[in-house]
């Protein structure tokens, strides 16, 4: 799960992190109240900053700097409402200026491929960290990290010295990205970012913008994380996918999609994309994975889903039979269908294959659901599918 900044930013405080106040608003008029709350009574700016996970949103207009609390009202009002690839800003949230001397940026992540922590850290920190990954590397420092032993006060100094931070400067970001690691290590996170990493004009460090993402899988021992997560903002079709611990994600094609595997979903979406382009260009609408047991709650709890998509015309399910055999995952079909009745409205083409392939295909045929198509290759099943979405 991603977090949005402003939590992170409360996250990042819990642990000593160095920040600056913010004030989450839904409202122009509670982002003038903020505003009141954070200026300074000398002058100064508050930062109106779009809530949403995903980034650009400052070279798209979602961030603006206020001098008066009329001013970050009129910022909220506009940036409210707004869409940020695709992202709908709900909240925005209110943050102090910060007189900022350099940008400089800092990541852990998890890198799967090798088993371990990578740390990531720049003194050219900003919006065009990805550029200056890509035109310049040797700018970005990466250094392992042992999981078991993790950022203590040596390896957070290889860091800095890696990163080419000053003298004066290393101690202060040390400590801050010892407490960076005690997030990433507390929380179960999969990644930690700060960017920009700041010094002020006064010599502080601090991490003005912060991006975390937890590991579901840990949720057994993060209760807490579940008051993170932002139901209202949440695609419905996903949030009742996950009641019932299916792997689901939406797109935005025509063609429902329905496998076994995470592999093979994934074959099938290529599979039915390029079917499609032969059938009005019509897409997969959907990724979703029921895993190794097809069992008919789990199988009608898919199509429950699935059907629910306004969007999905045809459904493909594709499934290769190993522990579960083609004759369950079979069954489970006629059995969902008649759980759902009259909620099963859309052409069902289905391609068995695997372990006990006859017996799953007789029992189909013998069943004789007006909705099922059965089809004996992928290529042949998909191309069905994506005549049927077009029809």
């Amino acid at each position: 799960m991603d977090l949005y900044e402003y939590q992170a930013r409360d996250v990042f405080e819990r642990y000593g992190v160095p920040v600056l106040r913010g004030i989450v608003a839904t409202t122009p008029e509670e982002a003038q109240e903020a505003a009141e709350e954070l200026l300074p009574q000398d002058g100064g700016v508050v930062v109106v900053k779009a809530q949403v996970k995903i980034g650009g949103r400052g070279k798209a207009g979602g961030v603006k700097v206020a001098k008066t609390p009329q001013e970050a009202a009129q910022h909220a009002e506009a940036i409210l409402g707004m869409d940020i690839k695709g992202h709908i800003v709900h909240r925005v949230m209110i943050a102090e200026g910060a007189d900022i001397a350099e940008e400089y940026y800092f990541s852990l992540l998890l890198d799967r491929a090798e088993r371990r922590i990578l740390a990531m850290a720049s003194v050219e920190g900003g919006m065009d960290i990805e550029q200056l990954a890509e035109e310049r590397p040797e700018a970005l420092a990466r250094v392992a990290v042992d999981p078991n032993t993790g950022v203590d006060q040596a390896k957070a100094a290889e860091i800095v010295e890696a990163a080419g931070f000053s003298q004066d400067l290393a101690p202060k970001v040390a400590d801050a990205i010892i407490k960076l690691w005690d997030v990433y290590k507390q929380e179960d996170a999969t990644l930690v970012e700060v960017n920009p990493l700041i010094s002020t004009g006064d010599g502080q460090i601090l991490a003005i913008d912060g991006k975390v993402t937890v590991d579901d899988n840990a949720a057994f021992r993060q209760p807490d994380h579940a008051e993170l997560e932002d139901v209202t903002s949440a695609d419905p079709l996903e949030l009742k996918a996950a009641e019932s611990d299916l792997n689901y994600v939406k797109l935005d094609g025509e063609v429902g999609v329905i496998g076994n595997g995470a592999g093979l979903v994934m074959s099938t979406l290529d599979v039915v994309a390029y079917a499609g382009e032969n059938h009005g260009g019509v897409k997969p609408a959907n990724f979703l994975d029921i895993g190794g047991g097809a069992s008919a709650d789990v199988m009608a709890a898919g199509l429950d889903v699935i059907l629910g998509d306004e969007q999905v015309k045809s459904v493909f399910v594709n499934v290769f039979g190993g522990i579960t055999a083609c004759d369950e995952v079979a069954n489970g079909i006629v059995k969902a269908l008649e759980i759902l009745g009259d909620a099963a409205t859309k052409p069902l083409v289905v391609r068995l294959d695997g372990n006990a392939v006859e017996e799953g295909r007789t029992i189909l045929s013998q069943a004789n659901h007006p909705l099922v198509t059965l089809a004996d290759t992928m290529d042949g099943g998909a191309d069905k599918a994506a005549e049927l979405a077009n029809a």
